[in-house]
């Protein structure tokens, strides 16, 4: 889905805090560098205790932390355009009772996409004694990485009793001859990637 652009909401601003808004753009830039972009939520009680301190609304402070978590989401985004190919690949890797397989990436001019599917058996016994289990994702956040030299992004994704598809978005494309290439995608108990799961799945190309 496009982001849509964003629209100033008002004409007003008082230039007598034009220092203090380029100080807090500072020490979040400090904030990321200290924590090697990683820093985590403040705990409630701390929250509480700044909101106190500070004159602030808690929720006013826990929607600053929480905007803050979500920052690779407000990275500029590459949208493929103009379909070029599909380049062949069918490989497959079977870890703990899932079977990952890429088949085929989409090639565009400005990105390429990489289509994962994962198939297990599924236990039926179970989702029939519990029909809520199939409205419920099976697979903690699974984040793809290429390299330093390539933007990795998950994008759509669907699936149904026993698979699921999931497609990530990958920019500079990747070469048609994508040879001695690696994809590593490493699952994290959420979409935010603070904790890895310690499960990785590595694809080498060739």
């Amino acid at each position: 889905m496009k982001r849509m652009p964003f629209e100033r909401p008002t004409e007003h601003y008082d230039e007598r805090v034009l220092p203090i808004d380029e100080q807090i753009c500072a020490l979040l830039k400090e904030r990321k560098d200290i924590a090697n972009n990683n820093p985590g939520f403040p705990p409630a009680e701390q929250i509480a205790e700044w909101a106190k301190k500070y004159d602030q609304y808690e929720d006013v402070l826990n929607s600053i932390f929480s905007t803050l978590r979500m920052e690779e989401e407000f990275k500029p985004r590459v949208e493929p355009e103009n379909f070029i190919k599909h380049l062949p690949i069918l490989k497959s890797v079977e870890k703990n009772d899932k079977l990952y397989t890429i088949t085929f990436i989409r090639q565009f001019e400005n990105a390429s996409v990489v289509q994962l599917n994962i198939d297990w058996e599924e236990n039926t016994k179970d989702l029939d004694d519990h029909h809520h289990l199939r409205h419920i994702s099976h697979h903690p956040f699974l984040a793809l990485s290429l390299g330093e030299n390539y933007e990795c992004r998950q994008d759509s994704g669907s699936g149904s009793d026993g698979h699921f598809r999931q497609n990530y978005i990958v920019s500079p494309p990747i070469p048609d001859d994508p040879s001695g290439l690696k994809l590593v995608f490493k699952e994290y108990h959420d979409f935010y990637k603070g904790k890895s799961t310690g499960l990785e799945i590595e694809f080498h190309l060739d």
